[in-house]
């Protein structure tokens, strides 16, 4: 509230709470920190889990930090910020979400100290800006560079994104499955290559054990199966038209009077009208038929008489498929997505081995498989337990992201805190050459970066104290730049031999972009709380569904 001429004058809403200087900063901090908190503990092989009663009900059970993140229901403003973080970095890299909520809050834990000497946060932010740039450098100096065809090294990538999410029994299985699905799905271009995870789908049912999850080289079509019980069910050496639009859209554009009006005024006319229609359906089947189509995707309803039209012809058919599962058929069968029936030649077709409905429970599913070298494929998932399908459908989304990353950039790091500690050792060195007091702000940055062998380290039981004197030690000599934290035999070891690898890419966003929430967090002075709207009266709120 303000005063002029002696009147009060209202700025913020009644109820509206208001936090200005250092007690907005430190609230902010207090709740990143609080988030980070809640996630720290799933980090690493010998990370816990985590009990979300998620909306509608869901109960989720994941160690997964982007899961947990998002299905919390985060009120306070920096909290959310932190929460956007972890799904920035999940969104485009898939991996090392928990790392970049854990690094942001240790940074803003040392800025916290920074500020209680009167360091100003823009001092603060500046420093670490100047930090970020050079680990980033550093990072790309030490990174290796990987074979893409060595098949042993993937492997190991795509375990070590899994490690501590309760799968180890079938590891084996799951990271040859996103190996060869990554392979399948990059697209070369120039002197690199592209892959878009969209064009790996991923579809689970509960039923059978982890192991019987397997690749299918083409696309899983939908729950509804086969439009007509009476069509095919099994189609070998299939053709596959697809058709975007309705049949009846052909059907309305073939009819008499199109874009007009037609008036039937005696029985003879409607049976004429009828029976003109049922021609024109003819026609449009013919012409699918005459194109060599045995299978045909449809993107919405198909007429009850053209479906008995096609039963007769012998075509199977599905109808309603969506706009996105078109375009992977598309990719997967090199066919071309048709918007009208009338305009399909042989040429638009698309081919695979196999097209066949299955069963699985009161399921019907259309599996579109043996596609020659498709651009789009598919995981199916098999799980005695949904909520343990929900969660391979997470740690497979992991390891084809990781998978995904070394194809698209093809350098790696040692794990297990190993890059941290090198990176940790070169900033400080680096800080002795930084004048003023953003010195201290490198420094900080450098201390934060050993936030995360040291949370391995706790969250395996192990003294964190011993490990990171253990682990600086190491580190000073020479060959000792992959030296990490062994969590499930105490100690130090080479992580690099011992096969703990990760993608250079994850690490890069995630030092990034926690580098970033961190400095948004430190810049923010005012936080301004206005109270929530009271729904007005007469206005109904119905739940969803």
């Amino acid at each position: 509230m303000r005063y002029l001429a002696g009147k009060p004058l209202l700025l913020l809403k009644k109820g509206s709470i208001r936090r200005k200087g250092k007690d907005a900063l430190r609230g902010n901090i207090v709740a990143s920190k609080t988030i980070a908190e809640i996630v720290k503990s799933t980090l690493g092989p010998r990370g816990m889990d985590k009990m979300l009663l998620a909306r509608y009900d869901r109960l989720i059970v994941t160690n997964d930090g982007a899961t947990i993140l998002d299905e919390m229901d985060v009120k306070h403003p920096a909290a959310k910020m932190m929460a956007e973080l972890a799904k920035t970095q999940h969104q485009e890299v898939g991996d090392g979400t928990t790392t970049a909520v854990v690094t942001a809050a240790e940074l803003l834990k040392k800025a916290e100290v920074l500020l209680d000497q009167n360091i100003h946060p823009t001092v603060i932010v500046h420093g670490f800006k100047m930090a970020v740039e050079q680990a980033t450098k550093m990072l790309d100096e030490l990174s290796v560079k990987v074979n893409l065809e060595d098949r042993e090294v993937l492997k190991k990538i795509a375990i070590t994104s899994m490690c501590g999410k309760g799968i180890e029994a079938a590891k084996d299985h799951f990271a040859e499955i996103s190996i060869r699905a990554v392979k399948q799905a990059a697209e070369k271009r120039g002197d690199g290559y592209f892959v878009d995870i969209d064009d790996i789908q991923l579809v689970k049912r509960v039923g059978k054990s982890l192991n019987d999850t397997e690749l299918i080289q083409g696309v899983i079509v939908n729950d509804r199966g086969v439009v007509n019980p009476e069509m095919p069910k099994y189609v070998r050496n299939a053709k596959v038209a697809l058709i975007k639009f309705p049949l009846e859209r052909a059907l309305a554009r073939q009819r008499p009077g199109y874009g007009g009006e037609i008036t039937i005024r005696d029985p003879y006319q409607m049976k004429a009208f009828v029976g003109a229609e049922s021609e024109i359906i003819q026609k449009i089947v013919d012409k699918i038929k005459k194109a060599g189509a045995n299978v045909l995707m449809c993107g919405s309803r198909i007429d009850e008489k053209a479906q008995h039209i096609l039963e007769n012809l012998g075509i199977m058919a599905v109808q309603q498929v969506k706009d996105s599962t078109m375009e992977k058929l598309s990719r997967a069968t090199r066919g071309k997505i048709v918007k009208d029936p009338m305009d399909i030649t042989d040429k638009d077709l698309g081919s695979c081995g196999v097209v066949e409905e299955r069963k699985f429970g009161n399921d019907k599913m259309v599996f579109v498989q043996e596609c020659e070298e498709p651009k789009s494929v598919s995981i199916f998932i098999r799980a005695g337990l949904e909520r343990l399908a929900d969660e391979i459908e997470r740690v497979l989304r992991d390891s084809i992201s990781v998978i995904a990353n070394v194809y698209m950039k093809d350098k790696i790091v040692a794990g297990g805190g190993a890059i941290e500690a090198e990176l940790a050792k070169r900033v400080r060195k680096y800080a002795r050459k930084v004048v003023g007091r953003e010195q201290l702000a490198v420094e900080a940055f450098a201390d934060a970066l050993e936030a995360i062998p040291r949370t391995l380290c706790e969250n395996a039981g192990l003294d964190p104290i011993d490990i990171l004197v253990d682990l600086r030690a190491s580190h000073e000599d020479k060959n000792g730049v992959w030296q990490g934290v062994d969590v499930f035999n105490g100690g130090i070891v080479d992580m690099m031999k011992k096969g703990v690898i990760e993608p250079l890419r994850v690490k890069e966003l995630a030092i990034k972009s926690a580098v970033e929430a961190a400095s948004v967090i430190l810049r923010v002075d005012d936080v301004i709380l206005a109270p929530e709207s009271k729904p007005s009266k007469g206005t109904s709120h119905r739940a969803p569904g």
